[in-house]
């Protein structure tokens, strides 16, 4: 699976800013015209945050969708579905500040449970844990964000899920890991 380039992440970014614009702002519909590894089927998340502070997360974490549809339902989804934040209003347009995170696909981590923070690499893995039929994932960004070893990591992965701290130490509890290619707009002017 090719890496984007950074003109391709851009695009990417201006694709999801289109996006908004169009659905939420009611402007005219005018995405950036899209190279040919927009066909691709990617994972990808979109980030939204305003001021900092998280605003929408949603995305793919399989590649089941061109990247372009998957970006396109993504970045509606975090605008608008996320059940953590009521739906972005036009006003609120201008001050988000779009992230997408174009993913791997997961492996499954082969290392006994005990093994697992040492294979854990901060700042590139993200992390999916599945067990108990429940599931959570973490962005490769959120554990340097919030300054996290490798065991708070797994830690709070197993938290999204809905899952005990700590059940990554758990046979029955799998482990996936992933990486991300980050793209981001700069930091909006707040004036």
């Amino acid at each position: 699976m090719d890496a984007l380039t950074p003109e391709e992440g851009m695009i990417a970014v201006q694709l999801a800013r289109s996006v908004l614009e169009h659905t939420i702002g009611g402007k005219a519909d005018s995405g950036p015209l899209l190279p040919p590894i927009f066909r691709e089927k990617r994972g990808v998340f979109v980030t939204l945050t305003m001021q900092g502070d998280l605003r929408g997360c949603i995305g793919f974490p399989h590649p089941h969708l061109p990247l372009e549809r998957a970006i396109r339902e993504a970045v509606y989804a975090a605008a608008r579905e996320d059940p953590r934040f009521p739906p972005v209003q036009p006003r609120e347009l201008p001050a988000l500040r779009i992230e997408v995170t174009v993913l791997t696909i997961p492996e499954q981590m082969n290392v006994a449970p005990g093994e697992r923070p040492g294979a854990v690499q901060v700042g590139r893995h993200g992390l999916i844990v599945r067990g108990y039929g429940r599931s959570g994932l973490l962005l490769p960004q959120v554990p340097v964000e919030w300054k996290w070893g490798s065991r708070e990591f797994l830690d709070h992965t197993c938290i999204k899920a809905g899952l005990p701290p700590g059940c990554w130490k758990e046979e029955r509890v799998e482990v996936y890991t992933f990486e991300g290619q980050i793209f981001s707009e700069p930091l909006p002017d707040t004036g």
